[in-house]
């Protein structure tokens, strides 16, 4: 069995992209959702655009823990499908179950602590009021997005993407239209501003959790994977994901927390920066979530060839991702230079209230830097999800928190307070940051410590019953 599903894994261009492709399609009509979510901010009033972002992130950074804890089942399924144990599977998603059943009851408490979440951005007092309202919503349905990431996994880690892009796709739409209907109050439906917006993405995000849920229990998996039968409590397992999860849910926790805070800092130089860079990262999301794709591609890749130990197929695989991650991110960065404008020019308001030329210049400029760290991103792409999918999710933590800190936070914290420093300054230490961490991850993968780590269990050996009989004299 594991002769013929060798023959079928063999790190290239064509297995690479026939499991990229979808995630790609998937991520990438995410990362559309989020910037129509903030252009259609945007096209309501520049105060909607400006706390999008310092919400939207700070909402996520308690969710960013938990998705990455849960979420890294899907490492487990992978390295169990590789191994060819498809009896682990079902219980290992429905550990990920719990967990994001206590992350769904644990975001809901931090619905009364909205206001002086959001009041310690100090910004002006219309854009904070958006804010609080838009944290609110979005804490309300953050158990869906666990939830969802847990289920996901189980598709993820066995390699089926396709059924994650159809689910992503058909959700996304829906967001899309009913961010149309409640932000701008077409169809019938009150005019919302970001308060709709909110709703929107909550409402898509139920929908994934229905649908996938649905399909998880379907009789085929129940069947193949017991997904219905052994859905008991297995401690043992649950605590190899905590383990193992919990480092990779502070390492995301800790690189969104780091960039909440350089979002908010940055708010406080002022109004037209801070709306500026809320949208040069809505541009940068746009360009770089079709890469997570890739990387949940790699890491799926690098688990699978892992559990079936061939160690030479999932670093031939990573080699694969890592160059078509440079010649996408090449071209991002192209446009990104060439056509700074009219990407800006999607931010700008409608209302005719707000003179847009400072902004351009600005964001003219910042585009610049992320053109500069586009390739070096692309590295900590690959080279973090080759390290996630093998279980080194301990060295990703330390390197991403020291860095993150020591290398962007805190230098960006002492130049705005301390020096007034201005947005340049915060983007040069931001690129510093992106390069170093860029230099880390190499260095970790090249040293090949990866190659031999697990994060399942050992398959028990089963010793054989020999049959008793009469001794024979030779």
């Amino acid at each position: 069995m594991l002769d013929e599903m060798n023959t079928k894994l063999d790190g290239g261009y064509r297995h690479v992209l026939r499991l990229a492709g979808p995630m790609i399609l998937s991520t990438g009509s995410m990362s559309v959702m989020r910037f129509m979510d903030r252009m259609f901010a945007a096209w309501y009033s520049q105060d909607s655009l400006a706390a999008s972002l310092p919400a939207g992130i700070a909402s996520f950074v308690p969710l960013a823990f938990f998705t990455g804890t849960a979420g890294y089942v899907s490492t487990f399924v992978a390295q169990y499908h590789g191994a060819s144990r498809e009896h682990r599977i079902g219980p290992a998603v429905w550990q990920g179950i719990y967990l994001s059943l206590v992350a769904m009851v644990l975001m809901w408490g931090l619905y009364p602590l909205a206001e002086p979440i959001m009041n310690a951005g100090r910004h002006a007092e219309p854009v904070r009021v958006l804010e609080i309202n838009y944290f609110r919503i979005l804490v309300l349905g953050g158990g869906f997005v666990v939830l969802n990431a847990v289920l996901n996994g189980f598709y993820i880690g066995r390699g089926r993407m396709y059924t994650v892009m159809a689910v992503s796709l058909a959700a996304n739409t829906v967001n899309v239209v009913l961010n149309y209907c409640w932000i701008f109050g077409h169809w019938g439906f009150p005019r919302w501003g970001l308060v709709g917006a909110g709703w929107a993405t909550v409402s898509s995000q139920g929908l994934t959790m229905v649908i996938l849920a649905t399909l998880f229990l379907s009789q085929k998996n129940r069947q193949d994977f017991g997904t219905a039968s052994n859905i008991g409590f297995d401690k043992k397992l649950f605590k190899r994901l905590l383990y193992y999860g919990i480092p990779n849910g502070l390492n995301f926790c800790i690189d969104v927390t780091a960039f909440t805070f350089f979002v908010f800092f940055v708010g406080r130089i002022g109004q037209t920066e801070g709306a500026t860079n809320n949208a040069v990262f809505s541009i940068n999301m746009l360009a770089f979530m079709p890469m997570f794709g890739l990387a949940i591609a790699t890491s799926t890749l690098v688990g699978q060839c892992l559990g079936r130990k061939r160690p030479d197929l999932a670093q031939r695989a990573t080699g694969k991702s890592l160059r078509i991650v440079m010649v996408y991110m090449g071209l991002i960065a192209t446009v990104f230079i060439l056509l700074p404008k009219p990407l800006l020019r999607l931010f700008t308001a409608r209302d005719g209230t707000t003179d847009p030329t400072e902004m351009l210049e600005l964001g003219k400029m910042l585009l610049v830097f992320v053109a500069i760290y586009s390739l070096f991103r692309g590295v900590v792409f690959v080279y973090s999800a080759a390290l996630k999918g093998a279980g080194d999710t301990r060295f990703v933590l330390v390197l991403t928190g020291t860095l993150a800190w020591g290398v962007m936070v805190l230098p960006v914290y002492i130049g705005i307070k301390y020096f007034n420093g201005g947005i340049r300054m915060a983007f040069t230490f931001l690129t510093i940051y992106v390069i170093s961490l860029a230099c880390g991850f190499y260095l970790r993968y090249r040293g090949g410590k990866w190659k031999k780590m697990r994060v399942i269990e050992p398959e028990e050996i089963k010793p054989i019953g020999i049959a008793e009989g009469p001794l024979v004299e030779t």
